[in-house]
C-alpha cells in the first residue's frame, strides 16, 4: 500500500489524498452505527460513527481482512458542525479501531439518510494485497 502525496503539498491531516494498492478488493454498503440488532445504543454522532468502524471491521474479518486494509472511506454525516464539534471524540474512535492508518477519504453532508436515527453511514472499500 502506498500513499500518494504529490511533490510540495501539505501533508493532509487524518486522510490520505490517495492510495496506490493491488490485491483482493472487498466493498461495504454504507454501514449506519448501529449493532447487531439494528438498534442506535449511540445517540451522538460520535458515537454512532465509533460503531459504524467497529462493524465495517467486523464486515471486512468475514473476507480475512482488516482496518488496516482500508483504501477508501465515504462517510454522510447529518450535521458537519457536529462532526467538527466532535472530531476529538472521532479521533480517538478512529484510533482505537484503525489505528495509524489513514485512508483517502470523503466526508459529505447529507439532509438526512434512510434510517430516521442514524447521523453518519460510512461506504468502505479495502484491499487485500495478493
Amino acid at each position: 500500500m502506498k500513499s500518494l502525496l504529490p511533490p510540495g503539498w501539505p501533508r493532509p491531516k487524518g486522510y490520505a489524498n490517495g492510495i496506490s494498492v493491488s490485491g483482493r478488493t472487498i466493498y461495504t454498503a454504507g454501514v449506519v452505527g448501529w449493532d447487531a440488532e439494528e438498534r442506535f445504543s449511540q445517540d451522538s454522532l460520535a458515537g454512532q460513527f465509533e460503531q459504524a468502524l467497529d462493524n465495517i471491521a467486523a464486515i471486512l474479518a468475514c473476507d480475512g481482512a482488516g482496518p488496516h486494509h482500508l483504501v477508501r472511506l465515504t462517510c454522510y454525516v447529518t450535521s458537519i458542525d457536529e462532526y467538527l464539534a466532535s472530531l476529538k471524540a472521532i479521533g480517538a474512535a478512529w484510533k482505537r479501531v484503525v489505528g495509524d492508518h489513514y485512508p483517502a477519504m470523503a466526508l459529505v453532508e447529507v439532509a438526512r439518510l434512510v434510517e430516521p436515527q442514524a447521523r453518519v453511514e460510512i461506504e468502505a472499500t479495502a484491499v487485500v494485497p495478493e
